[in-house]
């Protein structure tokens, strides 16, 4: 979905081609924005499916906010069941963070306003019940800051999602019930087998394969569409893109593939980093990346592909130039690609652009990852959501979260409420990246830095929904 063109870039038939996926914008009015939580109907694989969406009041997905815009909104609740919107990324007052612990759900029928400061990023708003984010309760969120709307380039929005005909219960139904994989006849102490997609070696773990892919879906959509029908955005030849990725799946991490096309990674989760050049990077649910893409000056057109961590699928979308041919591009690479979290190589190479300012540590606490396929149970420091031990702190106290990962599976950490700084990979500790969804490798760590925030509980919990589901939740209690 393209956001905004580049300056000069106004070609009648290219300002038409553009039209068709340009989002409705919506600007500051005196009553502030309108959202609805509704259902949809889109197209995937030649067939139509009804999912559920989160749409403005022109009928597009979720919300653009101009630099210095304040987060003004009414969100009425269309659908015939309960639900509750969380503003992933942004830092609300708890009573406005849109989660069923401290916020009463939203009933069918029902408006509520939300007022607060936006924080100028990438971010994006989703239900915070497993079931209607697997149904595709989601949308971008986009804050933009005053230099980015003075850039001279294109702005894009790359949304990725899971997709599976089955209703959302019935995906965690198989999930929790272990036979969407069989992780529980494998043989963790033994090397991955030729043709396993969903076991992947760990480096420097003897030959230990960690799990990837609970669950394989039927489709994954970029823009809610497919590569059998991509979406086709038209930009300037030779111009310069400034790429959005949100990762919204429920389960799956990504690589971003740029292909011929030059890029360079310049924010994480909304945060800006020190650029970082590359054509593939990583993406793990919930987790978002801001990538400046050079377009070649031969005017041919530049797929970004988004490829399944452990498998073949991949979906995306086409950068092309008037005039371009746009190649069709079949939904299976030829080979599986790698684990997202293998290395981590990616987060260990970022560095914030604005650091958390150095402070003497207050609060250093281990939390304990855990969990296995069968039974499908995922912990906390050994306890599930119901049973859960909130983790405590004092508000401003500088806090560092050491996830020790003591499971055969990677896990997206987010905690509400916060940005943190990521000091810490497996024992080399570092001035890294801001972020609010960290991804913790398989039997591995990350330390986390933050200061404590408002007096209240925040959740902090996998963003990997059959995980979330299963219990992989708990709370930041932070005291007065």
């Amino acid at each position: 979905m393209t956001l905004i063109s580049r300056r000069g870039f106004l070609a009648a038939s290219a300002a038409a081609a553009a039209s068709l996926t340009l989002p409705a914008r919506v600007r500051a009015a005196p009553e502030g924005f309108a959202l609805s939580a509704t259902t949809r109907v889109i197209e995937v694989q030649g067939r139509a499916a009804t999912v559920l969406g989160l749409t403005n009041a022109q009928g597009g997905p979720g919300l653009i906010l101009d630099p210095g815009q304040r987060f003004r909104t009414d969100l009425t609740n269309t659908l015939d069941t309960e639900t509750i919107v969380h503003w992933h990324g942004q830092i609300p007052p708890n009573a406005q963070d849109g989660v069923p612990n401290t916020n009463p759900m939203l009933k069918p029928g029902e408006t509520r306003a939300y007022d607060f400061a936006a924080r100028p990023g990438t971010f994006w708003m989703h239900s915070h019940i497993p079931e209607q984010e697997i149904g595709l309760l989601a949308a971008p969120l986009i804050v933009r800051r005053s230099e980015e709307a003075a850039a001279d380039r294109q702005e894009v929005v790359m949304f990725l999602h899971d997709f599976s005909f089955r209703t959302p219960q019935e995906v965690l139904a198989e999930v929790s019930g272990g036979t969407a994989m069989d992780h529980g006849a494998m043989n963790h102490s033994a090397p991955p087998m030729a043709g396993m997609p969903h076991m992947a070696e760990m480096p420097g773990m003897g030959g230990m394969a960690m799990d990837l892919n609970d669950y394989d879906f039927d489709a994954y959509l970029a823009n809610d569409r497919t590569l059998d029908d991509p979406e086709v955005i038209t930009v300037a030849r030779g111009g310069r893109v400034r790429l959005r990725v949100i990762n919204a799946a429920a389960m799956t991490a990504f690589w971003i593939d740029t292909g011929a096309a030059a890029a360079r990674l310049v924010a994480v989760d909304g945060e800006p980093v020190l650029p970082l050049a590359g054509r593939r990077f990583s993406v793990a649910p919930a987790q978002r990346l801001d990538l400046e893409i050079d377009l070649p000056d031969d005017g041919a057109a530049a797929p970004v592909l988004a490829l399944r961590e452990g498998a073949r699928e991949r979906t995306g979308i086409i950068l092309a130039p008037p005039g371009a041919t746009v190649p069709k591009l079949a939904p299976l690479s030829d080979a599986a690609h790698p684990p997202v979290s293998g290395d981590m190589t990616q987060e260990l190479s970022l560095r914030a652009a604005a650091p958390l300012p150095p402070r003497a540590l207050q609060n250093g606490q281990m939390v304990m990852l855990g969990g296995a396929m069968q039974p499908y149970v995922w912990t906390i420091n050994g306890r599930v959501w119901e049973d859960r031990l909130p983790i405590a702190a004092r508000s401003g106290e500088r806090v560092e979260l050491m996830f020790h990962n003591m499971s055969m599976m990677a896990h997206p950490m987010h905690l509400h409420g916060h940005v943190f700084q990521v000091v810490e990979v497996n024992g080399s500790r570092f001035a890294g990246a801001l972020r609010d969804t960290v991804h913790v490798p398989a039997m591995g760590s990350v330390t986390i830095a933050f200061d404590a925030g408002e007096a209240a509980p925040w959740m902090l919990h996998c963003h990997h929904m059959g995980h979330l589901a299963a219990g992989m939740m708990t709370e930041l209690a932070i005291s007065a």
